[in-house]
């Protein structure tokens, strides 16, 4: 059964860009939206995440638990999704004291 996902990137490769258009609707410069089955979402994803690189992206997509979705993220990232106790939450990096004041 096909479900909606989105799909945000940032600093990714245009021929991943392109390649995305092909399955979803760019609504925003590196956003994607579309209606896409679960085996067409899991290899557009196992392609992002090859692509990314130095970029991120994070997908979210329909899923039976609490919240209602589920979200999977590459490449390098400030934000890194956690469960805690069944509930996704988003912890932010902080960055080191070293980096922060330099001197």
């Amino acid at each position: 059964m096909a479900s909606m996902i989105v799909l945000s990137t940032t600093a990714v490769p245009d021929h991943l860009r392109g390649a995305l258009t092909r399955w979803l609707l760019e609504v925003t410069p590196e956003l994607y939206v579309g209606t896409v089955s679960a085996r067409v979402r899991d290899e557009l994803w196992t392609s992002v995440a090859a692509c990314t690189g130095d970029g991120m992206s994070v997908l979210a997509y329909p899923s039976d638990n609490e919240q209602g979705f589920e979200l999977r993220t590459a490449g390098t990232r400030r934000r890194h999704p956690l469960d805690f106790d069944g509930l996704t939450l988003i912890a932010f990096q902080r960055p080191s004291k070293e980096n922060a004041n330099p001197s």
